[in-house]
């Protein structure tokens, strides 16, 4: 096994887990709310220290509303004494990369002549200066972008995939950063892959490298991905994994649009919405039901916000985000890479930072997610009745009456009243004697005191789920609860509920989400 000096030790935060939910030490939720950093490519130095100070990144992290990053390594970076000992300077020389030379001396001098393990160790020391929680995911054997079918990583036993090895590497990097007070997890190894995969040693393998993590570091949280790319979970379902241990097992999962991509391409949207979350819950979801939790470790989309499908998909996925409430980590962080499969200074359209790192790419986006940066339910979340909120994903905003004078409209959802799905479906302000109500085609939404008249009543129509429906004039017309341009709550005809493949129903995509945040009083 390789030695490397540890950091300074710290008062350690550790974190458990209570049933489905990740907790501290007073068994309040900590909800996971990250961002990938890549740092496994072949310079095997974090993205973007070329392009900012680490420490301004980490704050610009900050200033998004995260409060963690799942930080990517490779295995050789643990196992390879002669790669790890490379200085900052020498890994970029040895590539032909010394272009990025004197930009990295003059954003970050103190790392250009530091070994590649003592850079990534400041990382791991700055974003917890910056209060920001780690998880180390063990992303891939040799630095180098992740991840295909045949490039020796996908499964045990594969060209570069000895278990043995991979295991020392693990228990390296949970010793290394032992009693670092802001690491916090370890993610085993992403998206197991190939032709090799079986159940049978995903279970061998699993047990050995999780029972490794744990007696190197009792402390962390051990996460444990699934088959096909970490898209299949499904095994577990009924055959639990056995540790020696508790109080301290995630699962975490993937799911980007292009997996399902003919879904969206040949469906109608509230089809393929359906279809792709029954197949998330029956391949990861089951999870949460079954009382463990579950870690959304990546999900993404090209943030240019070009291409329709992957919008529609990534709407559906964050309705399913607030209603699930799990924990996650965006994919990506970086604007750019120092060089992606042979393209120097590769523009990452994934990437929250522009290829410059200076700013978001999508501050809308960021909107979207904003809501689901906070936990809306939890051990220790108690702080008014479970209520519902009605999320609106496209926008990331949630309906809320701003004064009893006002229309509804489109706001913060920390600012959301507490509403209440009773069961003769009205949806009542709790509190009050007042329900949402349809008052007419292009009409704005409103509130009422009678609960039982027409327009009070309100279904979840087509197989997304998320149109809130109801009947005017004596049944005689359908309504969809909408948003105009300027976010106030209308009702128009009810879209897309057709075979249609161009129809855009995301405007009137609303999610009805349990919540137990404390809300306004007037």
């Amino acid at each position: 096994m390789i030695i490397f000096s540890q950091t300074k030790p710290a008062m350690a935060v550790s974190l458990s887990t209570n049933s489905r939910w990740i907790v501290n030490e007073g068994g309040q939720r900590v909800k996971l709310a990250c961002v990938n950093w890549v740092s496994h490519l072949a310079p095997v130095v974090a993205e973007g220290l070329s392009k900012q100070p680490m420490d301004a990144i980490s704050k610009r992290i900050v200033s998004m509303g995260f409060n963690c990053v799942r930080l990517t390594w490779p295995l050789s970076l643990a196992t390879n004494l002669s790669l790890a000992s490379l200085t900052v300077r020498e890994s970029f020389e040895r590539l032909g990369l010394s272009q990025y030379i004197a930009s990295i001396q003059a954003n970050n001098p103190f790392i250009i002549d530091l070994s590649l393990i003592k850079a990534f160790q400041a990382v791991v020391s700055n974003l917890g200066a910056n209060n920001l929680m780690v998880i180390l995911d063990n992303h891939i054997s040799e630095p180098g972008w992740c991840c295909s079918e045949t490039d020796g990583s996908g499964f045990f036993g594969d060209k570069y995939f000895n278990p043995d090895v991979w295991i020392e590497g693990l228990t390296q990097m949970a010793t290394m950063f032992k009693g670092v007070a802001n690491f916090v997890g370890m993610s085993l190894r992403n998206e197991l892959r190939g032709p090799r995969q079986n159940v049978n040693d995903w279970y061998r393998y699993m047990q050995k490298g999780a029972e490794a993590v744990h007696t190197a570091n009792p402390d962390v949280l051990v996460i444990l991905s699934g088959l096909s790319y970490d898209t299949n979970l499904s095994f577990l379902r009924n055959q639990p994994l056995s540790l020696t241990f508790t109080g301290k097992l995630v699962f975490e999962a993937h799911r980007y649009g292009f997996t399902d991509d003919s879904t969206w391409k040949n469906g109608n949207a509230n089809e393929a919405c359906g279809i792709v979350m029954d197949i998330i819950m029956r391949s990861a979801g089951f999870l949460l039901e079954q009382g463990l939790p579950l870690f959304f470790s990546e999900f993404g989309m090209d943030l240019r916000g070009n291409n329709t499908l992957l919008n529609r998909y990534m709407n559906c996925f964050l309705a399913m985000a607030a209603d699930l409430d799990f924990d996650w980590a965006l994919w990506t962080l970086g604007g750019s890479y120092y060089i992606k499969q042979g393209v120097i200074g590769f523009n990452e359209y994934y990437g929250l930072l522009n290829s410059n790192w200076t700013e978001p790419r999508n501050s809308n986006f960021l909107q979207r997610i904003s809501a689901l940066q906070s936990p809306f339910q939890g051990p220790g979340l108690s702080e008014s009745n479970e209520h519902q909120v009605i999320f609106h994903p496209l926008t990331g905003l949630c309906v809320l009456k701003e004064s009893m004078l006002e229309s509804l409209r489109l706001g913060p959802c920390k600012s959301s009243e507490a509403w209440s799905y009773t069961p003769k479906k009205s949806l009542s302000l709790k509190g009050t004697n007042l329900c949402l109500q349809a008052d007419g085609l292009g009409k704005p939404a409103k509130l009422g005191g009678d609960c039982t008249s027409s327009g009070s009543q309100w279904d979840t129509l087509s197989d997304s789920k998320m149109h809130l429906s109801s009947e005017v004039g004596n049944a005689t017309s359908t309504l969809c609860l909408d948003v105009d341009s300027s976010r106030a709550i209308v009702t128009n005809s009810c879209k897309c509920l057709s075979k249609d493949t161009a129809c855009d129903p995301e405007s009137q995509w609303f999610k009805l989400v349990k919540s137990t945040r404390n809300i306004p009083t007037f």
